[in-house]
């Protein structure tokens, strides 16, 4: 039986410099950290030659070209594994459509639990590269490179996207009580909405061209962010978020709309500093920086949008049950 926990993420600065559409002319960056809500894989030896795998629903088929679950069925093949293999899910939070990160948490979690049922070690880098060539290259997803990556190592991260396609992880160094003040000063909430990213992300590589400056501007703003946390400083935060959001919201209809415009208006009137929506657009969760003496009024003003508490992750995926299977 091998178990493994991998954190979602939430992303501050810099989202949408990690599509190919921007990052193979010039280098993206994101600055995010992972969180502590997790994805946990169960991976266990089955008593037969068969792959039974249970998410929202229950597949047993024969063969790993018979899976219908594209990850699962992409990451078998990656690995190495042909049969006699159970693999069960859970998630701490809904885990699709809510800008957390969930479905490259669940790459990153399910190579690294089948690599340890293999008896063999993947590094965090590796696990990450994979990750991306099973959902964007096998599977074709429209997605960019930062969730694989900051779900992969953990902690707070300044990301770079580099045009040959590498990806450089760079830790914020930064006092600790820098962190728990940030901690402390966020407020997320649930917005009760999934949706799917895909077409938010399919029109946003589309209309690159026309938004290469704004993203552009907002990978400075991952630049500036870094430097002001690893100066000691705070006072910026909240008016980075702010100018990462509004920059954010002018590439596509699809990532607000009037609702989501009048929570974020709603919030900020309350004492928010600033804010974003995590993720590509239009629903999951709304986070904000403020000073804690205001959360009370910032979460009396969202009276309709349930309050969810958020803690920085700092060890990314891990192994956290291993029983060595014998596979001969």
């Amino acid at each position: 039986m091998i178990v493994s926990k991998t954190p979602m993420r939430m992303s501050f600065v810099g989202g949408g410099s990690d599509l190919p559409a921007f990052y193979r002319e010039e280098t993206g960056a994101v600055l995010s950290t992972s969180i502590d809500k997790y994805m946990y894989i169960a991976v266990n030896r089955k008593f037969d030659q068969r792959i039974r795998i249970s998410y929202s629903r229950t597949e047993e088929v024969d063969a790993p070209e018979q899976v219908e679950h594209p990850l699962v069925r992409h990451a078998l093949d990656v690995v190495g594994i042909e049969g006699g293999i159970e693999i069960t899910s859970m998630a701490d939070i809904p885990s699709r459509g809510t800008g957390l990160g969930s479905s490259s948490a669940y790459t990153v979690g399910l190579l690294n639990a089948l690599f340890a049922y293999r008896n063999e070690y993947a590094s965090k880098e590796r696990l990450a590269r994979l990750a991306c060539e099973i959902e964007i290259e096998r599977c074709g997803d429209p997605i960019g490179k930062q969730d694989q990556y900051a779900s992969a190592h953990g902690g707070l991260n300044l990301i770079r996207f580099h045009p040959d396609g590498s990806v450089s992880v760079d830790p914020v160094i930064c006092d600790p009580k820098i962190l728990a003040q940030i901690e402390s000063s966020l407020l997320v909430f649930y917005t009760g909405r999934s949706r799917n990213a895909s077409s938010i992300l399919i029109h946003q590589s589309e209309g690159m061209s026309a938004n290469r400056a704004l993203t552009r501007r907002m990978v400075e703003l991952a630049f500036d962010l870094k430097k002001e946390l690893e100066s000691g400083r705070l006072d910026s935060f909240g008016s980075i978020l702010d100018e990462n959001w509004r920059l954010k919201r002018q590439m596509s209809e699809g990532i607000s709309d009037d609702q989501i415009d009048e929570w974020y208006a709603a919030a900020m009137a309350n004492g928010a500093l600033g804010g974003k929506l995590l993720g590509a657009g239009k629903g999951g969760f709304l986070m904000f920086f403020a000073e804690p003496e205001r959360h009370a009024s910032i979460t009396r003003a969202l009276n309709g949008l349930k309050p969810v508490t958020f803690r920085f992750d700092r060890t990314g995926t891990q192994i956290v049950f291993y029983q060595p299977v014998n596979l001969q």
